[in-house]
């Protein structure tokens, strides 16, 4: 991160958060790999889990993400036989659900997931992750 950062005076917030994060993806990840998912799309599986069937608009705006980016990753799920495109209660929005195999995915990558969780947990520290809720919330 110093090697980038260092043209930067001051060091852009942005940028040095982005790092971080992109840090914290590959970690997820590599976690996730067995499972043939990233950390994204465990987050997408998830909460179409919750909330199925659910819109593209309404999982994109759970997942802070537009709709033709949502779009986008879901057809990825879709083509990988893990979620299954209907209609919605409107009938002129696409609504997503897991199939068979979309839930097996997710229950093989949950104990994954939890365990990079509490590395990132142990890495961190309790006052951190205290910080990145409520970076959230202030932004």
């Amino acid at each position: 991160m110093r090697a980038y950062t260092q043209f930067m005076y001051p060091p852009c917030h942005c940028t040095r958060l982005r790092i971080a994060t992109r840090k914290m993806t590959a970690l997820y990840d590599t976690a996730l790999a067995p499972t043939g998912i990233n950390v994204a799309q465990f987050s997408i599986l998830r909460t179409i889990e919750r909330r199925q069937p659910v819109s593209l608009t309404e999982l994109g705006r759970l997942l802070a993400l537009d709709r033709s980016t949502m779009g986008r990753n879901v057809r990825v799920l879709e083509k990988q036989g893990l979620v299954t495109l209907g209609r919605g209660k409107d009938q002129r929005e696409a609504a997503a659900s897991l199939t068979e195999t979309g839930t097996a995915t997710l229950r093989s990558a949950e104990p994954l997931w939890e365990d990079c969780q509490t590395d990132m947990g142990r890495r961190l520290g309790a006052e951190r992750l205290a910080l990145l809720a409520e970076l959230n919330q202030l932004l």
